[in-house]
């Protein structure tokens, strides 16, 4: 961190805590060349993903659109809400990890079915149908051979 004062590169933490918002660390420095005291504030940088629909357009990716989707699917299914809430944080923490910032409404919607298909088959039969918007049975006989 350079310092304001002397302009020097080096500094030590003196003292670091969060502020009252939990959203930003405080730190106290020292300047290691004149030994004068500044205060710095750090705070996580947050890029959304956005989302590339089907018909090109974009939108900030949203957490509640997945768990809608899966609950639809699991309605009805003994599955619990925290299996659930645990798969869509995974598809969620596989999203924030990737370098690329945006991604496309298929990806999400075959890490959804890749969830499913471990959580419930079920659940994966009914979202991979309107998922994939089956025209035929023998598409839907097709995706059920998969399972076996």
């Amino acid at each position: 961190m350079k310092c304001p004062f002397c302009g020097c590169e080096e500094s030590k933490v003196i003292d670091s805590r969060p502020t009252d918002e939990n959203e930003r660390i405080r730190r106290r420095r020292e300047c290691v060349e004149c030994s004068k005291r500044f205060t710095t504030y750090e705070v996580i940088e947050d890029v959304p993903i956005i989302v590339i629909k089907k018909d090109k357009s974009r939108e900030v990716f949203d957490r509640t659109k997945i768990l809608n989707g899966i609950l639809r699917a699991c309605k009805k299914r003994p599955v619990p809400a925290t299996v659930l809430e645990n798969a869509i944080s995974e598809i969620e923490t596989t999203l924030q990890s990737a370098t690329d910032r945006e991604v496309t409404s298929v990806r999400i919607g075959e890490l959804i079915m890749e969830k499913l298909k471990d959580i419930d088959e079920v659940a994966y039969v009914r979202f991979a149908s309107v998922y994939k918007a089956f025209d035929s049975a023998t598409a839907f006989i097709e995706e059920i051979s998969k399972l076996k």
